[in-house]
């Protein structure tokens, strides 16, 4: 029995003791009755506070409704026990039949297994990454990656229509001092103090050489900048959309901020915000009265010199995603960008666009600390100043990379530990998860070299069986993988996926070490290879969601 069936049919018992009181005012939904794990796996499978929620409508004591509760609920078909626990939390637990029958479910769902419905229909921007194209991707939009891509894929599983979009800084100061790098490299110049440095700028400045038709000496320095920095661009977002490809994350949309100046959308709002009264002019400069919306200071939109500051263009850009219809709009940024939150919004709300409050989402990333052999790393050989993606990959593989970067609560500074990631051991997580699922592949495979068989439906007949306490909290943690996806999209932490492997990783070699599963009892035997197969099922639909392979073999 799932969750899902287990609260539709509690949400009976219920329905009928509202029934018995008379009460014809009060509406209970499925949600009012979802079911909690018990913090002690010895008070059972699952509890449950709706006659503690139901108690002050009902004006009645919350214990004596459960205990009522509790009698309708012995009457569920795979119920073996409910108790009534301190002011009336209703446990329950399942017999061994109904508890086996998540296995069953998987097997048969296979790999629509934990996909829902919470978000289905919504259409959903996601925007992550968006490094400016001025060097390889850092540390930290590696992390953005990584998280950004699973929940990408855990908004798909649970019904989101998804769209991945990568903001394209093309526009602006930092694109000027990398064309003037670049330059300084072709002609033999030192850095320029504002400029960027590594052996990237060198490579980049030579494929411009020789891929420029024309010739480069006879042109006017400006004309060369310009040159170098159209030609740059090109090729150092060439270049990130590359290894980001190679890390497995490919985007929907490319948003260029360039198109946002051409296209008019950063002037157009500026002309809205001042028809309708928000910005004044002060020290040379355009205002936002940004603290009628609840900032803490007004922002310059406009500075002395007639550039726009990072704002302006930021809510214009936003102003296209509404007008794109995605009902949801999630940014993933460094925790330096907090105070941009406040901003976005005031200048959205500002516009009288029909945006709602608290539109766009954010989420906010630490930083990250490689270490190797116990001291930070800190510099690439290609970028001169910081790891990149690259380097991770090349050092310890993608699979490794991907999980030790959403392993954690982003708001979380992380420490990246190279040795860790590259170990073959149980003290490394990725490898810890992988190894179990390839377990399940040689014990299929072990069927064949000891002449036993496994046949599948038996196994599923016979799921009552698998009573042992291995089993038993095998598939507890195999039926909160759905329950799990829907958090994890709720909070927009797919750190909760990987963790949630770890600890199905955990029950499963408990289970491998404690009990032998390729015994002679034919109709056991297919029962408890039946869970690992779900087991195996649900290791591989969550490694997929987090970009992770599933191996058969290690």
């Amino acid at each position: 029995m799932t969750p899902a069936e287990l609260s539709a049919q509690l949400l009976t018992v219920v329905d009928g003791a509202l029934e018995r009181r008379g009460e014809s005012t009060l509406t209970i939904g499925i949600d009012d009755v979802l079911l909690e794990r018990p913090k002690n796996r010895e008070h059972g499978d699952w509890a449950s506070n709706i006659a503690m929620k139901l108690a002050k409508p009902l004006k009645t004591n919350p214990r004596e409704l459960a205990l009522e509760l509790a009698d309708g609920i012995r009457s569920i078909d795979g119920v073996s026990s409910v108790d009534v626990a301190g002011p009336g939390f209703i446990n329950m637990t399942l017999d061994a039949a109904a508890a086996g029958a998540i296995a069953k479910t998987i097997v048969e769902q296979g790999d629509e297994f934990g996909r829902g419905n919470l978000y289905i229909g919504v259409k959903i921007d996601l925007e992550f990454v968006s490094a400016n194209p001025t060097g390889p991707i850092h540390l930290g939009g590696v992390r953005w990656a990584a998280v950004g891509d699973s929940l990408a894929r855990i908004f798909t599983a649970v019904g989101g229509i998804v769209t991945k979009e990568y903001y394209f800084n093309d526009h602006g100061g930092q694109i000027d001092r990398f064309a003037r790098s670049l330059l300084a490299s072709y002609l033999g110049e030192p850095t320029p103090e504002d400029g960027y440095g590594g052996q990237y700028i060198a490579d980049i400045a030579d494929r411009i050489v020789t891929g420029f038709t024309g010739d480069l000496a006879s042109i006017t320095r400006e004309d060369q900048q310009e040159i170098f920095r159209a030609m740059g661009t090109d090729l150092m977002f060439g270049d990130i959309k590359a290894s980001l490809h190679d890390f497995g994350v490919d985007f929907d949309v490319y948003f260029h901020e360039n198109n946002l100046h051409e296209g008019g959308d950063v002037g157009r709002a500026i002309e809205r915000l001042r028809t309708a009264g928000h910005i004044y002019e002060a020290e040379g400069a355009t205002w936002f009265r940004s603290t009628d919306f609840g900032d803490d200071k007004d922002r310059v939109m406009r500075k002395s010199d007639g550039g726009y500051t990072y704002f302006l263009p930021d809510v214009a850009y936003h102003v296209t995603k509404w007008q794109r219809g995605f009902g949801r709009a999630i940014n993933e940024q460094g925790a330096d960008h907090h105070s941009t939150i406040t901003r976005v919004r005031a200048g959205l709300q500002a516009l009288s666009l029909q945006i709602p409050k608290g539109w766009p989402d954010y989420v906010l990333h630490q930083m990250v600390t490689v270490m190797r052999s116990g001291e930070e790393v800190k510099l690439s050989k290609r970028a001169g100043s910081y790891v990149t993606l690259r380097d991770l990959i090349d050092e310890v593989g993608c699979d490794a990379t991907r999980y030790f970067l959403v392993a954690r609560k982003v708001d979380s500074q992380l420490i990246f530990d190279i040795d860790l990631a590259r170990s073959q051991s149980n003290d490394n997580p990725v490898y810890y998860i992988q190894y179990a699922h390839a377990r399940v592949c040689s014990l299929q495979r072990q069927l064949g070299e000891r002449g036993l068989g496994w046949n599948r439906d038996n196994g599923l007949a016979q799921l009552a069986l698998l009573t042992s306490n291995f089993e038993q909290l095998l598939m507890v943690e195999l039926s909160r993988y759905p329950e799990m996806l829907d958090a994890a999209a709720q909070n927009l932490e797919p750190h909760m996926l990987a963790q949630y492997l770890r600890d199905l990783a955990t029950a499963f070699h408990a289970y491998y070490n404690g009990e032998a599963i390729l015994v002679a009892d034919d109709n056991l035997r297919d029962a408890r290879l039946n869970l690992c197969a779900a087991t195996q099922q649900v290791l591989h639909n969550g490694l997929d969601l987090l970009g992770v392979c599933a191996p058969e073999k290690m």
